[in-house]
């Protein structure tokens, strides 16, 4: 078991890396509502978190 939470913390920290790298700051705070809104069940986070990459992604 703990050989695969380090290795989704890992997965994770390189996903969050990609991010920042490809989109900047607001790659890594859309990411973070995304994660809120998940954790939490809240669809306004999680619906937030998602348009925000969605507009990123579209704009480059």
């Amino acid at each position: 078991m703990p050989v695969a939470e380090i290795a989704l913390a890992v997965v994770g920290l390189g996903v969050e890396q990609l991010v920042q790298w490809r989109f900047g700051p607001m790659g890594v705070m859309a990411l973070v509502l995304l994660g809120i809104g998940l954790r939490a069940r809240s669809s306004t986070y999680t619906s937030l978190g998602a348009v925000v990459l969605v507009l990123l992604m579209v704009q480059s």
